[in-house]
């Protein structure tokens, strides 16, 4: 039900209404002599009515036409309560002013570390049987406790119900009151004496109340099989959790990365940069950054690549990758050509949806063991224009690095335009530059005062060629001019001479 291209005269000038449904109650036709409105957009599919650009009143108010008001008024009010809750920090506007929300972009690696991947529909699992100490030490704790705590346990209970069998079916427990019979085992009566000594056996404990005698050899042979396994279950297990408990993941949790990464001009060239820093006083051995674009693609031939990577050179050329990370240090990635980054601006960067991982490799220097902390960085955590704060302090005797500006960034003068126009622009203007200093240079040359008397030179000596015979001119119009200077000279020196001889 949607209402005639009709008005009243005191609505407001904006209206939202959602659709009456059955039940309610029918609304009032306005009457004839009502001025038409302007403009009216009426939107069914929406089911509600916008109505802008209502004419001015005119004529005076009726009791119904009040009545009628309020209760538009009323449901106006009702049908903007849920939407002004859905325009939050997280939400935006759609069609009409409804809130709509917000695509949240998901990650493939978290900002801790964690690859957000998971594996399915393996069918050959039996591939983790053949590499079963990895597959152990990478279980959870939970789960490594349970199967350190049930290998020990399965074999002691094994090898126990191995003794008793044996003591039972050499007649050992019909002769345990006969001090002439001589048992497989003394002081075995039962299985649970049995199960402490397959305990004490493995564990090589030997109380000594529950010995192996020398007229069992079936017995010497489990006793021997026993220790030999029991030995392996040990180095197994004992090594498992060794490895576990070394393993340096939680080393890095003490590396950490800046929570954004920012865009400015770095010696009049756009870079990319990002914070990282070590927590621990004990030194990470040789230190190597990488970083990898993660950003889906599709080739020429039509081929779609979900979540192509792209190296992002961090210094690979010059070694800058490789780090002496004992404070922390800024990690740039100068936007060349190169670079993935060369056509984007900062308004292309709003709009772009890609994600860059950025991973440090080293080895721990209390263990040996080779360490990598990860972290990423999403489009709408990258700050055009902005620089990292300084946090490196000159102490008495020492650096006093202040991890609470680790995050820290102010603002700078920074363009918004791309890499590539950047360049280009730089390029015009040392074009410029170039080309007005040569033209400058050949005005200079060739225009002035200089010219007119390099041309009144050059006539008088081409005169006196004529008078004197041919000359002869090195150096151009100078050495000319300075020879036919001379020639007027020795002209009238010659001519003195003859007079006085006359």
């Amino acid at each position: 039900m949607a209402l005639d291209n009709t008005s009243f005269s005191s609505c407001p000038e904006s209206l939202s209404l959602p659709v009456p449904e059955k039940g309610e109650e029918p609304v009032e036709e306005a009457p004839k002599d009502a001025p038409p409105t302007d403009v009216q957009n009426t939107s069914e599919e929406l089911g509600h009515v916008v109505t802008t650009e209502m004419a001015p009143p005119t004529q005076p108010q009726t009791n119904n036409n009040m009545s009628f008001q309020a209760k538009m008024a009323a449901r106006e009010a009702q049908a903007n309560q849920p939407r002004k809750k859905l325009q939050g920090a997280g939400q935006e506007r759609g069609r009409f002013g409804w809130g709509r929300n917000k695509r949240k972009r998901q990650r493939y690696v978290e900002k801790n570390g964690r690859c957000n991947v998971q594996h399915g529909n393996m069918r050959k699992t039996y591939r983790y049987l053949t590499d079963i100490f990895t597959t152990l030490v990478d279980l959870n704790w939970r789960c490594s406790l349970l199967v350190f705590v049930m290998a020990y346990a399965v074999t002691w209970l094994f090898f126990g119900a191995i003794w008793y069998l044996i003591a039972y079916c050499r007649g050992d427990l019909d002769h345990l009151e006969d001090e002439a019979w001589t048992p497989c085992v003394n002081n075995v009566n039962g299985f649970i004496s049995a199960f402490l000594f397959s305990i004490e056996t493995e564990t090589t404990i030997g109380y000594g109340h529950r010995v192996i005698t020398d007229q069992c050899p079936v017995g010497t042979m489990l006793l021997l099989l026993q220790a030999i396994l029991g030995s392996m279950v040990n180095a197994f297990m004992v090594g498992c959790m060794f490895v576990k408990i070394s393993q340096p993941n939680k080393r890095a949790e003490t590396l950490v990365f800046s929570r954004n990464a920012v865009i400015s001009l770095r010696d009049d060239k756009l870079c990319l940069m990002f914070r990282v820093g070590d927590l621990r006083s004990s030194h990470i051995v040789g230190a190597n950054m990488r970083a990898k674009l993660i950003k889906s693609k599709q080739t020429q031939e039509g081929e779609f690549i979900p979540l192509d990577q792209t190296d992002i050179s961090v210094g690979f050329e010059t070694g800058d990758d490789r780090l002496f990370l004992v404070s922390p240090l800024v990690i740039s990635h100068e936007i060349d050509v190169r670079s993935p980054f060369w056509d984007m601006s900062q308004s292309q960067l709003e709009k772009e949806d890609f994600e860059i991982v950025v991973i440090l490799e080293g080895m721990v220097e209390a263990t040996g063991m080779t360490c990598q902390a990860r972290s990423s960085y999403l489009a709408e955590e990258l700050l055009w224009g902005h620089r990292f704060s300084p946090m490196m302090l000159m102490a008495e005797g020492f650096f006093d690095v202040d991890y609470g500006a680790f995050h820290l960034t102010f603002e700078v003068d920074t363009p918004s335009c791309s890499a590539r126009e950047l360049a280009l622009a730089a390029a015009r203007l040392d074009a410029h530059l170039y080309w007005s200093i040569s033209s400058r240079l050949d005005e200079e040359k060739w225009e002035g005062p200089n010219l007119t008397e390099q041309t009144e030179k050059s006539t008088d000596s081409e005169s006196v060629r004529e008078v004197d015979g041919p000359t002869f001119t090195v150096g151009g119009v100078t050495n000319t001019q300075d020879q036919s200077v001379v020639g007027e000279q020795n002209g009238s020196v010659t001519t003195d001479q003859s007079e006085s001889e006359a």
